[in-house]
């Protein structure tokens, strides 16, 4: 964080320093959420979690060299505190990106390309609401030039929020589907909290729009910002041509801009989504002021930097193990089985191709519908194997049964310990696995038992 004494913390956070005479104090070190992290000089948020409440934790943070815990009513004082970094970095650019999905992978593509330019701060893993923009905007110091705050949203007005916090001057927004559909009530509720992000920018501010997301293409209206769009279709400003997908999915594309440059892009990332994604760090980057071939450089040298987000493992017998389950929607399930088909369909002879799926949570009155859908897709796209994990996403297994002209052989199983011996016993050489399902499923770890990795009890 930018150094500061604990008085003037207590005035941005609206609060007071207990006892006073320590007012002169200087925050030097990490802002925390986890007193296991505190270092010397830190400050110490004490929040409560839905597992723990941290003021019991405020002694182990001093031990560990936290110079003051923020405590009480610390969810404002926190955003407040943050907004007060923010504002005290001097030549620094905030890029805000949402969407139903694709948000993390994105940020990190993001992190890893404005990194080239100079100091970067982005969130870790998906810290991307009322506790992780404020985490991440205080790890903000004098000399960070970018700040990329990823942040969702469960609600109307959510974004709003988060964007009093972190002011973005670069407001991405990559789709609107139905991820949390239950919480929001209907899609085009999802649609209208998404395009409060570019709502909040100043007229001199840039909104990166997907333009072949019709929901996203129309807010364009809701904002005085300068606005670009990325997409595939030829009216897009910047376009993604002669798009391809290698043997293990990466996409390479011809990144086209309005000033007729040109540029070729070879992913890391495996599935065709991830284009879409490398489009808007296109735009944000070239609006930061970087250039065309050092943006195309440095996003074909990005890799995956959050876990269970494709994430590509080849055992030594020969079968490749697709771990996508860190969460899902029926949008990021049909790209990841797009993803899967590619694979498959990359060698000669074909690759057998495995689904192993699991719930998708918060979809509501849909769910049912959602998850036949999923089944269907993985039919029509020719899955050889579907795997339904648990009973609350039986109604996958429904939807591929049902599913007219597919041959995909579907099982059933209770959990995640049935899945893993199906698996181990059916599973040879040449075999691709995907696991996709929210994270309360246990899929992420049925992956990194597949490939040998410790997994918690």
């Amino acid at each position: 964080m930018i150094p500061m004494p604990l008085r003037d913390v207590a005035v941005l956070a609206d609060g007071s320093v207990h006892p006073v005479a320590t007012g002169g104090i200087v925050v030097d070190g990490p802002v925390v959420t986890d007193s296991r992290e505190a270092g010397p000089g830190s400050l110490y948020v004490a929040r409560v979690g839905e597992h723990a409440d941290g003021h019991a934790y405020v002694g182990a943070a001093h031990d560990r060299g936290a110079v003051a815990a923020l405590t009480d009513d610390v969810q404002t004082a926190f955003g407040r505190l943050a907004r007060g970094v923010v504002d005290r970095a001097t030549g620094l650019t905030v890029v805000a990106v949402t969407g139903s999905s694709g948000k993390t992978s994105t940020k990190d593509l993001l992190a890893q390309v404005l990194g080239t330019a100079g100091e970067t701060v982005a969130p870790v893993n998906s810290l991307n609401g009322e506790i992780g923009v404020p985490l991440t905007a205080c790890r903000v110091t004098p000399a960070t030039r970018f700040l990329v705050a990823e942040m969702g949203a469960r609600g109307v007005g959510h974004l709003a929020y988060l964007t009093t916090i972190a002011p973005p001057d670069v407001a991405v927004v990559l789709n609107v589907g139905v991820a949390h559909v239950g919480e929001f009530g209907s899609k085009e509720a999802v649609a209208q909290a998404k395009g409060e992000l570019v709502e909040a920018l100043r007229p001199e501010g840039l909104a990166v729009l997907n333009a072949d997301d019709p929901e996203v293409a129309k807010m364009r209206s809701r904002t005085q910002a300068r606005v670009v769009t990325v997409g595939t279709w030829a009216d897009a400003d910047i376009r993604a041509a002669d798009v391809r997908l290698d043997a293990l999915g990466h996409a390479s594309f011809v990144v086209e801009v309005p000033n007729g440059g040109r540029a070729k892009v070879e992913l890391q990332l495996s599935g065709a989504h991830h284009v879409g994604n490398a489009l808007a760090v296109v735009a944000t980057a070239l609006e930061c002021g970087l250039g065309l071939d050092l943006v195309a450089t440095a996003l074909s040298a990005a890799r995956a930097a959050s876990r269970w987000r494709m994430e590509i493992h080849e055992r030594p017998d020969g079968v490749t193990v697709v771990n996508d389950a860190y969460n899902a929607n029926p949008d990021s399930m049909r790209a990841a089985l797009e993803a899967l088909r590619s694979i498959g369909r990359a060698a000669q002879p074909r690759r057998r191709t495995w689904a192993v799926l699991g719930e998708m949570l918060e979809l509501g009155d849909l769910s049912r519908s959602e998850h036949q859908r999923v089944g269907g897709w993985a039919s029509a796209l020719g899955v050889d194997r579907l795997l339904v994990v648990g009973e609350r996403a039986r109604p996958i297994s429904d939807g591929a049964v049902g599913s007219t002209g597919g041959h995909t052989e579907v099982t059933v199983v209770n959990d995640a310990d049935d899945a893993y011996e199906l698996l181990q016993a059916h599973l040879r050489s040449g075999d691709v696995v995907l696991l996709k399902s929210s994270r309360d499923a246990g899929l992420r770890w049925l992956g990194d038992r597949l490939v040998g990795m410790e997994v918690p009890e």
